[in-house]
């Protein structure tokens, strides 16, 4: 059985945090920044602590994950730091048999077809991922005032992985299974929902102060799909997380379609991809703050280049309830660093 565990007293700090004022939509002394993938990618300190060490093992490692989501916070001096995870873990950690092969991705070994399939996956407890629970702890000892973003994955883009079989950039099978497979579908979407909603939670007791539940996938699917197949059980997910009062970020890549729902969903904060004007994008999102959304390739031009389009995107985001400062998906990898920590200067400098 398993055992709740306490909620860690929030650091009394965090009140005073941008990101979390922003997400609220209150006054901010800047506009607050961080960055997806900001833990590691283009740092060179962090290939050097993941060399010779695997992306699960190393996600299971609290040690290791304390210092990669420290490496960003310590060199940008961004306002926020984002939990060093993988969308997968989970699963992983409930016995899926799965790993993340370089240059593919996550690759499942058996993927879901049938019910059985879905009932031989457990529902997940904080006895199956204990060094989350260290390593949270771990990172909110030290993070002090500044946040702690917890993550987890949206039960479309983890469902879509787990039948796939990998990554699908058509994701056929997944939508052969939604629509020739209903009871198959949602029961696998119900499962994923107790395996987000459980993981976010015991990142929340250990003391996250935010989440995001990423949905990478979900901007393969039309609005109508998205609003009878995937919604409701991101919807419970966000529903469940809710009763904690922390903020709740939502984004997805492609969604512009879908950003209305996405909010509706539960959303504090909606994410915005870089190919959706923030403009555009924040009348769809209702009395919501958004996040984002400047297009990762920008740190590759000229510092002048970035640093105006940076400053186009924090003018469009005053019309929304609040803004946080993000690129439009992750980090790329060959990014410079110093790129980075000039457009986070710039950003929380831009006068308000």
């Amino acid at each position: 059985m398993s055992v709740p565990l306490p909620r860690r007293t929030p650091h009394p700090g965090l009140a005073d945090s941008a990101l979390l004022k922003a997400a609220r939509g209150e006054p901010v002394p800047h506009t607050p920044v961080w960055f997806m993938r900001q833990a590691g990618r283009s740092l060179p300190e962090y290939h050097r602590v993941r060399t010779g060490v695997g992306m699960l093992e190393s996600c299971m490692d609290p040690e290791l994950v304390v210092e990669i989501t420290l490496q960003p916070v310590r060199r940008y001096g961004v306002d926020a730091a984002i939990f060093f995870s993988d969308i997968v873990l989970p699963l992983k950690a409930v016995g899926v048999d799965l790993d993340i092969v370089a240059g593919v991705g996550p690759v499942v070994a058996s993927p879901v077809r049938t019910l059985e399939d879905v009932a031989a996956i457990p529902d997940l407890t904080p006895e199956h991922v204990p060094f989350i629970t260290e390593a949270v702890g771990g990172l909110a000892d030290q993070l002090g005032a500044t946040p702690l973003i917890g993550f987890a994955g949206a039960p479309f883009t983890v469902a879509s992985y787990l039948v796939e079989g990998g990554p699908s950039k058509e994701h056929a099978k997944t939508k052969a299974m939604m629509f020739g497979a209903p009871d198959v579908w949602d029961a696998l979407m119900r499962k994923i929902t107790q395996i987000s909603a459980a993981y976010l939670e015991v990142q929340i007791l250990a003391g996250a102060s935010a989440v995001q539940l990423f949905d990478s996938w979900a901007g393969a699917l039309t609005p109508a799909d998205y609003e009878a197949l995937v919604m409701p059980h991101s919807a419970r997910v966000l529903a469940h997380v809710g009763g904690h009062g922390v903020p709740r970020i939502h984004f997805g890549v492609g969604t512009s379609n879908l950003l209305g729902l996405m909010g509706e969903a539960g959303a504090d904060v909606v994410g915005v991809d870089w190919r959706t004007p923030l403009a555009s994008a924040v009348p769809l999102v209702g009395d919501r703050s958004v996040q984002g959304n400047l297009d990762p390739t920008l740190v590759f031009a000229p510092t002048e280049m970035m640093t105006a389009r940076a400053a186009e995107v924090i003018e469009a985001g005053r019309a929304a309830r609040g803004h946080i400062f993000n690129l439009g998906h992750g980090v790329i990898p060959s990014t410079d660093p110093d790129q980075l920590k000039k457009l986070t200067e710039f950003v929380q400098s831009y006068p308000l």
